[in-house]
């Protein structure tokens, strides 16, 4: 049986994690993992949903020692949370304090129980364990599992360090903006630390503000790991953030001009992680220098008249791109969009990505999305835009928007929210926005 350790580089008195200022040790975490493991229950299955970034990687770990799997659900709604209990009854929860989850029995990660004494074996999991089943966004519909294996994970982590140059000696920390329940923040907040003997900050900080004091928390080098939106957030604010070695950024495309503003403003390097729910993680970009991605080593694309595909040592098949990308040399893409954004309004086809891109870069607007509606009728259907742009007048973004697009893609209407219904890790579903699409035609029938 072939395993990997549940470590790369093992330092037991390295810190691993910084939790509200204080250092957590390698060898503190795995006494943690230990005592933890021990109270586990008898089942095969699951759903992880603490919040501390350190407690989530204790309740992780275990669950590896103890030959488990956990799940990632897509959104801790009720209905998400029920449709996981008829599809994995026999489950149960971890969480914060003393919550309880509707369908499961729930146990909270008790208090520490290390001792300096302590000298902990480093578990080693089979590369063939299925770590996690993670779950699509379901961005453009229902959303689907797909099981991952430790061998994945490690891979992953280690090719996604070695393109960033990282080595075992550096002592990092990684600060992050996005949930570790999902597979991006999984990924790149607690495999890319553990596998390379580097550091992380438990919390998740959301506002400039809080990015700033997170990232002062933790000694130098930093990085930090976020997403588009957070991007603009804080160079909208104008924040003056401690030194980060890199930022890196996924979930969403970058717009070349923010990850300028972005690499000026803080003195940094920018860098993209391209993946999808199926793969993971597979390839990367230095946003400002090149449009082409470059995929992490032992990937290997193809493609045909059915569009294009990825193959890895650690995938037990070819996974077929979500998206339209074309090859444009062995080992690098260029990626178009996805096959559900392209649209056709009155005979005029465009890109969603495009149009949500230009809109973006609209001095003022903060956030926005163009959405193209359910087609129920024999008139054309026309796309709609939801903005977030305070102070901004509609006629302001729209008079901006004709001089970057087909008059056919102009939104009808545009509306002016103070924010639109993104998720955790930044997303809008099309659910969430039928839903507010549903709000707003309420309102304007009763006048609000």
């Amino acid at each position: 049986m072939t395993t990997a350790a549940l470590f790369g580089p093992y330092h037991a008195d390295r810190v691993l994690a910084w939790e509200n200022g204080h250092a957590i040790t390698y060898s503190h975490f795995l006494s943690d993992v230990g005592a933890l493991a021990d109270l586990l229950p008898e089942k095969p299955t699951v759903i992880n949903l603490v919040d501390d970034r350190y407690r989530f990687l204790v309740g992780f770990a275990a669950a590896l020692v103890r030959g488990q799997t956990t799940l990632l659900p897509p959104s801790r709604a009720p209905g998400a949370l029920g449709q996981l209990a008829r599809d994995y009854a026999a489950s149960y929860c971890l969480v914060d304090d003393t919550e309880q989850v509707e369908h499961f029995p729930s146990y909270q990660i008790p208090q520490s129980r290390w001792y300096p004494t302590c000298t902990a074996k480093i578990p080693q999991i089979p590369v063939d364990h299925p770590a996690v089943v993670a779950f699509t966004s379901g961005s453009t519909g229902s959303p689907l599992s797909h099981s991952k294996t430790w061998g994945s994970l490690v891979t992953v982590a280690r090719s996604t360090g070695s393109r960033l140059g990282l080595k075992a000696s550096d002592p990092v920390t990684i600060v992050a903006t996005v949930p570790h329940h999902h597979m991006y923040g999984l990924e790149a907040s607690i495999m890319l630390p553990i596998q390379h003997g580097m550091a992380f900050h438990a919390g998740r900080p959301l506002f400039p503000e809080d990015v700033r004091s997170a990232l002062a928390e933790v000694p130098s080098p930093r990085i930090l790991v976020t997403t588009p939106l957070h991007i603009r957030a804080c160079v909208t604010a104008g924040s003056r953030l401690p030194h980060v070695k890199y930022i890196l950024s996924a979930t969403a495309p970058l717009a070349r001009s923010l990850a300028r503003q972005a690499e000026t403003s803080f003195q940094t390097s920018v860098y993209e992680v391209y993946g999808f729910t199926e793969a993971g993680s597979l390839a990367t970009r230095r946003t400002v220098a090149e449009d082409t991605w470059h995929v992490l080593d032992g990937i290997t694309l193809h493609q045909d008249s059915a569009g294009c595909s990825l193959q890895a040592p650690y995938l037990r098949e070819p996974i077929s791109f979500p998206d339209l990308v074309s090859i444009q040399a062995p080992h690098h893409f260029v990626l178009h969009g996805r096959g559900t954004d392209l649209v056709n309004i009155g005979g005029h086809r465009g890109s969603l990505s495009d149009l949500n891109q230009k809109l973006n870069e609209i001095e003022g607007v903060q956030d926005g999305v163009f959405f193209l509606p359910d087609d129920k009728g024999p008139s054309v259907t026309r796309l709609i835009a939801f903005v977030v742009a305070p102070g901004k007048a509609a006629e302001h973004i729209l008079s901006a928007l004709r001089t970057v697009i087909d008059p056919m893609f102009l939104p009808r209407p545009l509306h002016l929210l103070p924010k639109l219904p993104r998720n955790g890790t930044g997303k809008l579903t099309r659910e969430s926005l039928l839903g507010l699409l549903h709000e707003l035609h309420q309102g304007e029938r009763h006048g609000t």
